[in-house]
């Protein structure tokens, strides 16, 4: 079998991967080598961008309106609540 050796590596990271590893019921290297075949047995495809996930949980819509008239939709729609900070007293 191969050996890999690591080299300065933060000392945060290797402290987290230290407590992955002990939830687990791993040594370290063993759970290194857990999350390297996790990561390669991914297709290559599948990964996402940061973009393409916050897009994703975010949604998004079909619109012909530009923005502005969006805009000026939503402020219309905004009611004046002059009673919003009543006094409590």
């Amino acid at each position: 079998m191969a050996i890999l050796q690591v080299r300065n590596m933060d000392d945060g990271l290797y402290e987290a991967l230290g407590r992955r590893a002990a939830s687990e019921n791993r040594s370290i290297s063993q759970q290194v080598i857990e999350i390297i075949q996790r990561s390669l047995s991914m297709p290559p495809n599948q990964t996402k961008s940061a973009d393409e996930a916050v897009l994703e949980l975010a949604g998004s819509w079909e619109d012909d309106r530009t923005a502005d008239e969006i805009i000026a939709d939503i402020r219309k729609s905004r009611t004046k609540n002059t009673h919003r900070f009543k006094e409590i007293f």
